[in-house]
């Protein structure tokens, strides 16, 4: 079978996958405790209003007439009306999606790069005094939550040193690149605006940093242990006899075995990323799907919170196929596999 065969069919897959997923938050959502009619008009509305709400939304009809409604909707490219922003919520989507997609990419570039290039020197030198530094430090990050570590980062390098912008995309009186792609350093970019593209850089690195950490710390270690792991194969050792150069044998033999676990976490923990930013947003103030998601919930918005999960849903299955082509490329055994199915 080929690769493209391989793709085409998770895809298909991921479509039962997303139609549970939309079955369970559906009835999540209309079985939690409050009115959402009332939760949107508020407590002084008068009993006839909240009726009338109740009736737009359908919510006096069995949960399957509910639920047919809306899916047939959603087919349709229709999500609903928000009850919170009185917008319909593909508008919201696509206005706060770009916001949490750039700040999510920007921690994982920063995971990714800082934990290969550590974990691989830590396990090429193990039980060295940077190893046990590193392993250390590693603990240290996968034990304290990214909230802690985002106050700690804001404190410190937003206030009492300034050295970083702690609150907001932007800064006051930076000039607003035009929304191209709702991600404002590929638009800064686009349009030619460096001041904007390096302003908001610098806006992303302290949430960025602290919702890469918990990953990061992750990361290193699985990629060390992976590292000390091949480096006593067999074949690792046939290869250095031979005279290969260690450069060579390093980037061909031993990383590619040694990154195939690390990618299959870092799909889950990318996805993990995006569903879990909500808290970092919070506290950075950053205006994004993450805290979109998280309000939607708390005012019991029900078309939003179904559009959020969903959101995240196709993320999810999105970021595993691709996680599943990058092993495939890595393993040619399971290249081998795929192909001979």
């Amino acid at each position: 079978m080929k690769m493209s065969h391989f793709i085409a069919r998770r895809l298909f897959y991921s479509i039962f996958v997303l139609l549970g997923l939309s079955i369970v938050i559906f009835t999540m959502s209309r079985i939690f405790p409050g009115d959402p009619a009332r939760t949107a008009l508020g407590t002084l509305a008068p009993q006839w209003a909240v009726d009338n709400l109740r009736e737009q939304l359908h919510l006096n009809d069995p949960i399957y007439v509910q639920y047919w409604i809306w899916l047939t909707n959603a087919l349709h490219g229709d999500l609903g009306m928000s009850l919170v922003t009185k917008r319909p919520v593909n508008t919201d989507l696509a206005t706060f999606f770009p916001a949490t997609f750039e700040l999510v990419i920007f921690s994982i570039i920063i995971s990714i790069t800082i934990s290969v290039v550590v974990g691989v020197t830590a396990g090429r030198r193990a039980n060295s005094l940077f190893d046990n530094i590193v392993r250390v430090v590693s603990y240290l990050g996968i034990a304290m939550p990214s909230f802690v570590w985002a106050i700690i980062a804001m404190f410190l390098f937003g206030y009492l040193w300034k050295i970083l912008p702690a609150l907001g995309r932007l800064s006051m009186g930076t000039v607003h690149p035009p929304r191209i792609t709702g991600m404002l350093t590929i638009d800064s970019l686009i349009t030619g605006n460096f001041a904007a593209f390096f302003d908001a850089l610098k806006h992303m690195i302290l949430p960025g940093s602290a919702l890469a950490v918990g990953r990061l710390a992750q990361d290193t270690r699985l990629m060390r242990s992976s590292i000390v792991e091949n480096l006593r194969k067999d074949y690792i050792a046939a290869a250095m006899s031979y005279g290969i150069p260690e450069r060579t044998v390093m980037f061909k033999y031993l990383m590619k075995p040694s990154l195939i676990p690390v990618v299959s976490i870092m799909g889950l923990e990318i996805s993990g990323a995006m569903a879990g930013s909500f808290i970092i947003e919070f506290i950075f103030n950053w205006p994004g799907f993450g805290r979109y998601g998280a309000n939607a919930m708390l005012n019991k918005d029900l078309n939003a919170i179904i559009g959020s999960v969903m959101v995240v849903g196709v993320f999810f299955a999105l970021i595993n196929i691709a996680v599943d082509v990058i092993i495939a490329y890595l393993d040619p055994r399971i290249r081998m596999a795929v192909r001979s199915e």
